[in-house]
């Protein structure tokens, strides 16, 4: 269900994939922008989505504390396994949008350094 939906609304999809040797591959994708995917995917069904996916491991969290709070010991591990289900997949739908972590690294190293020369120079345009 989570790949018909992430790909569909959003063009993104991710698994796992074990290869001949036994070693487990994770694949992370995203469809390619074209002016046709304009047209298929809406703006609106991408808040949707992305609203649904953050707010249900933050739901989780408030059932956790939840279930902590009032000593339910037996719900709790129910609460923690639905923490980490749903982290996993916001997880693996942002590494999907954003893309590996080498990516993630030069991009966040990237934009400190525009920053840091933004405010060297005084240049208070954004780029």
């Amino acid at each position: 269900m989570k790949n018909v939906t992430g790909r569909l609304m959003v063009g993104l999809r991710w698994w796992n994939h074990i290869d001949e040797d036994g070693k487990s591959h994770w694949v992370f994708e995203s469809r390619k922008a074209s002016p046709q995917d304009s047209k298929t995917v809406s703006e609106a069904e991408s808040r949707i989505f992305w609203l649904g996916l953050i707010a249900c491991p933050v739901l989780w969290v408030i059932f956790a504390f939840s279930a902590l709070f009032s000593f339910r010991v037996k719900w709790l591990a129910v609460v923690i396994m639905g923490v980490v289900l749903q982290g996993a997949n916001l997880y693996g739908y942002i590494r999907c949008k954003v893309g590996s972590r080498k990516d993630l690294t030069s991009m966040a190293t990237s934009y400190l350094g525009k920053q840091f020369l933004r405010q060297t120079t005084g240049d208070d345009q954004t780029s």
